[in-house]
């Protein structure tokens, strides 16, 4: 465990956004030991703590965080074979989320394939449940290991039952009484991917969906239409400079669903529909690209539903932004947005 600094430091590094304020302190803790005792150490002085891991989700104050903010970093992957389907991975919660993909698609394992290219750490995958392209955590968890705060104890093989796992939620999120340390995803041994669920990926790949494909084609369409939005991590695109999607799409009683000609929908189980975040913002009269202030920040060039920073602006001007979106698609049809990242000492 190292102190990247005792004072003032500011927390714009290390979001994907590149903004927010000063951290009171800084610590890099490099696995589930070193993460349990910063935290620990941390909560024994009485300082707030604020854990950081690829900052992609983290939207910060401009006014920062007066407290410790633990850099996590991860310290490996090891694989079990549980049966002859299927391997277990158990990987640091530190773990760069797209290096463990890759490595997992490497070692000819499937089911991780379709999150390719999401940025963060792997101890955030299960807190958000994590999904894209038909695919969530939630359908691969296994368990994780906590550091419990309250009672200051290491609680392992935690099972995923037990998390509250659903769209985009879990008990985990939003409590910051427990704290990832490692988690532990079911892999298949058999080298075919999940089954391709998700219509964009399956024209891609020019299969039909619910086939399995070979885990590593599988990325490679991923990671393509991924960049073709912008949501994959580069420097030199603004589009990437973002928190990835900022609203989630609101699952709401059919009854109250809004009737937009050709908006997305999809079943939420019984007597709900879950509503496209981007239709909405279209149709409540929002292009690609749409300024806010100063043109600081803008909605993505590429898709609506990115808020992105586009170098010098603020997280003010960020959250002024959200909410021109946000209280235009309430006055037009009546939907609440919420926002997907976590908002660190700023509110909607």
């Amino acid at each position: 465990m190292s102190e990247s600094g005792t004072t003032t430091t500011d927390l714009s590094a290390h979001t994907t956004l590149r903004l927010g304020g000063p951290a009171r302190r800084i610590v890099r803790a490099e696995g589930g030991s070193e993460v349990a005792d910063a935290v620990g150490a941390a909560d024994a002085a009485g300082e707030p703590v604020l854990l950081v891991g690829g900052g992609s989700n983290l939207v910060v104050a401009d006014a920062g965080f007066d407290g410790t903010a633990v850099l996590l970093a991860g310290s490996g992957i090891s694989y079990a074979r549980r049966d002859d389907d299927t391997v277990v991975a158990a990987v640091d919660a530190g773990e760069d989320w797209d290096d463990v993909v890759a490595a997992t698609v490497a070692e000819g394992l499937g089911g991780l394939e379709c999150l390719s290219g999401i940025p963060g750490r792997t101890g955030a995958t299960p807190v958000q449940n994590v999904g894209a392209y038909g695919v969530e955590v939630s359908d691969l968890l296994v368990d994780v290991d906590l550091y419990d705060r309250r009672s200051r104890t290491v609680r392992t093989h935690v099972p995923a039952s037990e998390l509250g796992l659903a769209y985009r939620t879990s008990v985990l999120k939003g409590d910051d009484g427990a704290v990832v340390l490692r988690v532990r995803f079911a892999l298949r041994a058999d080298g075919r991917s999940a089954p391709i669920r998700y219509a964009e990926l399956a024209r891609t790949l020019g299969v039909v969906p619910e086939t399995r494909v070979d885990p590593a084609a599988a990325r490679e369409a991923v990671l393509g239409l991924r960049r073709g939005k912008g949501m994959v991590l580069d420097p030199d695109d603004h589009d990437t400079w973002s928190a990835g999607s900022f609203f989630t799409n609101p699952i709401l009683a059919v009854a109250d669903a809004p009737q937009v000609e050709g908006l997305a929908a999809w079943p939420a189980g019984e007597g709900r529909v879950k509503l496209s975040a981007a239709g909405l913002i279209q149709n409540a009269g929002f292009a690609r690209g749409h300024a806010g202030p100063g043109g600081r920040v803008s909605l993505s060039t590429r898709h609506v539903l990115a808020l992105t920073h586009r170098g010098g602006g603020t997280t003010g001007d960020l959250l002024a932004l959200a909410r021109e979106v946000r209280d235009a698609v309430a006055t037009r049809f009546g939907v609440a947005l919420r926002p997907e990242p976590v908002l660190v000492g700023c509110t909607l």
